[in-house]
Formats: structure tokens, C-alpha cells, sequence
């Protein structure tokens, strides 16, 4: 059986690649209403950060096994 973090892993790494999808799809096809700081580009910064985030949870205990 798998640790729950292997899990957490999967899901924040799919959760991190719509995230990041979405970020670069704004980035290069502008939304016709900017809202304010959107020149930061949070979906980018964040869905790389969730992404990153997942991979290593999901490294860390992808042989680890729960008796």
C-alpha cells in the first residue's frame, strides 16, 4: 500500500500542470479585461510552483510502501 503523500504527489503534479496551462495560455493569449496585477503572471509562478511541489512528493515516496 502507498503512503498518502504519494497521492498528494499525484494530484498536486496534475493540479500544477492545468495551473501552469492555464498561465501560459493567458500569457500568450491576453484576456480582453486585465485586472491589475496581471503583469505578474501568478498562474505561471504558481503552476510551476505546485508542479515542482508534486514532482518532489511524488519522488520522494514513490518505492515507499506502507505495511
Amino acid at each position: 500500500m502507498k503512503p498518502i503523500w504519494y497521492f498528494v504527489g499525484l494530484f498536486l503534479t496534475a493540479t500544477g500542470i492545468i495551473v501552469l496551462a492555464s498561465g501560459v495560455y493567458d500569457l500568450f493569449i491576453p484576456p480582453e479585461q486585465k485586472t491589475v496585477l496581471a503583469d505578474l503572471h501568478a498562474g505561471v509562478w504558481w503552476g510551476a510552483v505546485i508542479l515542482f511541489s508534486g514532482i518532489a512528493f511524488f519522488l520522494a515516496n514513490r518505492k515507499k510502501t506502507v505495511e
